[in-house]
């Protein structure tokens, strides 16, 4: 009894719950099979570890803010012939992460674009980065109340320590004066710094009409399209087609 009371004293002290959780079965599992120490403790050690990277993935998915959780597996690739299914699960191995690139998904109104967006962002997440998904709306407001409040600074510097930003509808809703150059500003300093997943709707020739200033849009744009993988969503909407499968399936 006095074992059993140290043992959980010094695994709680070195923060080891886990170990003080399982000690005991895998004590008795060990004696049953005659194994020696070491794989006893290594099996352990193994739960341990095991268990940790499973709680700082769930961490990282839900500092991410997803809306909906979207994976590969739900998305029916079918039912958007003109995209490129193998670029799009090599781009899920994160080696543009490391590159610091960028992923522009252009197409029509529910062609699938925050689907595969937010499914690379959890792929991300399940490879160790930090991610962050946004709204374009959304960022520019969180910038413009961040300026108002004088932090804009300490935000910034907390996004520049994202691996990846997912930047959802731009394009959806024009910006002020004001929220085009915050959201200048921040693509400016994610350039080459870190890893940015856009969806829009809009082509490249329309994005004055969000912006406002021609100037700052070929500015953002150059930035953006620099080291991009561009995918082109095109096609009816994959929305209506996954609703009528649903209604005929059923």
């Amino acid at each position: 009894m006095e074992t059993e009371l140290l043992i959980q004293t010094h695994c709680k002290r070195l923060k080891r719950p886990i170990v003080a959780r399982h000690y005991r079965k895998f004590a008795q599992e060990a004696a049953q099979a005659n194994q020696p120490y070491e794989p006893y403790l290594l099996a352990l050690l193994e739960q341990e570890a095991l268990q940790r990277e499973a709680n700082q993935e769930r961490r990282r998915i839900q500092a991410a803010h997803f809306p909906v959780m979207r994976t590969f597996d739900t998305f029916d690739f079918a039912a958007v012939p003109t995209l490129n299914k193998a670029k799009i699960l090599e781009l899920a191995r994160g080696e543009y992460l490391t590159q610091c690139e960028n992923i522009l998904f252009v197409g029509e109104i529910g062609t699938g674009k925050t689907h595969l967006a937010t499914a690379l962002g959890l792929a991300a997440c399940r490879q160790a980065k930090r991610v962050r998904f946004y709204t374009a709306a959304g960022l520019v407001n969180e910038l413009t109340e961040a300026r108002d409040e004088r932090r804009l600074l300490h935000l910034q510097t907390q996004l520049l320590k994202q691996d990846l930003i997912v930047l959802d509808e731009v394009g959806f809703v024009p910006f002020s004066t004001q929220g085009s150059q915050l959201l200048f500003q921040f693509c400016s300093e994610r350039y080459q710094r870190g890893s940015m997943i856009l969806t829009t709707n809009l082509e490249f020739a329309k994005w004055t009409e969000v912006f406002g200033d021609a100037q700052m849009t070929g500015a953002l744009l150059d930035r953006i399209t620099h080291h991009c993988h561009i995918i082109e969503c095109h096609g009816e909407s994959y929305r209506f087609k996954q609703s009528l499968k649903t209604q005929h399936g059923s």
